[in-house]
C-alpha cells in the first residue's frame, strides 16, 4: 500500500487507515498536509512481517486506540534506515540502522522519526515469546545494537527475511518464520537476563542462522561447508559440530533439503513440461543423473517412478 495511490490531500487519512488495517491504530502527525509512505506486509504462519518506508513524523499509540482491542501481538522492530526515538513504559531509547527493539501494543507508546526512515516490523503473538506479562513490560523501549552479541546474529537475519519472504514458497516461508520466532524469543530472554534453558542458546542460534542461509542458497551447487563457514565467520570444524545433535551431517542435511524441494517441484510441475534435469539444477544438483542417484538412495525409486507412484496414491485418496 502506498500513499502515492491517492491524491496528496488524502494521503495522511489513507495512511492512517493502512496502518490500522495492517498493524494497530495510531495517531500519526506529520510536518505538512501530505505524506509519502508505503508498506508491504505478509502473514507467514504465526508471524506477520511488515516493511514501512515513510516520511518524517510521529506516531502515538494512545489509550483510545488500545481500547479498541487490536493489540494482540508484540512488535519486534528492526530499524533499517533513519533514526527513531521511542518512548514506552517510562523508558526512552534511540534506534539507528540495524537496531532491534520490542514494542508492547496493549500499552501506550510514542515514536518520533526526525527523518525519512524504513522499519521492518515483526508482529509476534504474545505467548510465543515465552515471557510473563510482567516481564514483557521490562522488555520494551530497550534498543539492542547489532554489535551486542545476539543482535549481530538476529538483526541481519530478520532484515534479510523481510526483504525476501515474498519470493519464498509457502512451506519454506513458514519454516523461516518459525526460525524467526525462536530467535526473537531468545532475544527477549537475553535482554531480560532470564534463564534460556528452554530457548535457543548461542549454538542453537548459530545453527538456525546457518540453516536459513542454506535454505536461501540451495540452488547454488557451490554451497560447500567452506563457503557456509566463511559467510558466518566461523570455522568449518565448528560448523560441523553444530550439526552433531541433528542426527545427520551438514552435507546430509543439505541433500535432504534439496531432495524435499525437488519432490515438491516434481509434484507441482505439469506433466507436459516436466524435466528432471531442470528441476535438479534449480535446486543445486549438477545434473538429472546426480539427482536420480540421490533420489534412489533416499527413497528407493527414481524421480519419475516416485512421481508416478505418488500421483497414483493421491488419485486413490490414500494418505501419506
Amino acid at each position: 500500500m502506498t500513499t502515492r495511490s491517492v491524491p496528496a490531500a488524502e494521503s495522511l487519512e489513507y495512511w492512517h487507515d493502512a496502518v490500522f488495517a495492517t498493524l494497530v491504530g495510531m495517531d500519526i502527525q506529520t510536518g505538512g498536509p501530505s505524506y509519502d509512505a508505503a508498506l508491504r506486509s505478509r502473514a507467514v504462519g504465526d508471524l506477520q512481517i511488515t516493511t514501512v518506508d515513510s516520511d518524517p513524523g510521529e506516531v502515538h499509540r494512545s489509550p483510545r486506540f488500545i481500547a479498541r482491542g487490536d493489540g494482540g501481538c508484540i512488535f519486534a522492530v528492526v530499524q533499517s534506515t533513519g533514526v527513531s526515538q521511542v518512548e514506552q513504559d517510562g523508558r526512552t531509547t534511540e534506534m539507528g540502522p540495524g537496531d532491534i527493539a520490542f514494542f508492547e501494543t496493549i500499552r501506550p507508546f510514542r515514536t518520533r522519526f526526525p527523518g525519512r526512515f524504513q522499519l521492518k516490523i515483526f508482529s509476534v503473538p504474545r505467548a510465543l515469546l515465552g515471557q510473563e506479562e510482567s516481564d514483557l513490560q521490562r522488555l520494551t523501549a530497550r534498543s539492542l545494537k547489532p554489535g551486542d552479541g545476539l543482535g549481530g546474529l538476529v538483526s541481519p537475519f530478520l532484515g534479510r527475511l523481510a526483504d525476501t519472504v515474498d519470493g519464498c514458497a509457502a512451506p519454506l516461508a513458514e519454516k523461516l518464520a518459525r526460525g524467526a520466532v525462536d530467535l526473537l524469543a531468545a532475544t527477549a530472554a537475553d535482554q531480560l537476563s532470564r534463564p534460556t534453558d528452554e530457548l535457543p542458546g548461542a549454538n542453537d542460534v548459530m545453527l538456525l542462522r546457518v540453516q536459513q542461509f542454506v535454505r536461501w542458497h540451495l540452488s547454488d551447487p557451490g554451497l560447500t561447508p567452506e563457503v557456509i563457514a566463511r559467510e558466518h565467520g566461523i570455522s568449518v570444524r565448528y560448523l560441523h559440530r553444530l550439526f552433531e545433535g541433528e542426527g545427520r551431517t551438514l552435507c546430509q542435511w543439505i541433500r535432504e533439503q534439496r531432495l524435499e524441494e525437488c519432490r515438491r517441484a516434481l509434484m507441482t510441475t505439469p506433466a507436459d513440461s516436466l524435466s528432471v534435469g531442470l528441476i535438479a539444477r534449480r535446486w543445486g544438483f549438477t545434473s538429472g543423473g546426480q539427482l536420480s542417484r540421490a533420489f534412489r538412495s533416499a527413497y528407493g525409486l527414481s524421480p519419475t517412478d516416485w512421481l508416478a507412484k505418488e500421483r497414483a496414491r493421491r488419485a486413490a485418496g490414500e494418505k501419506p
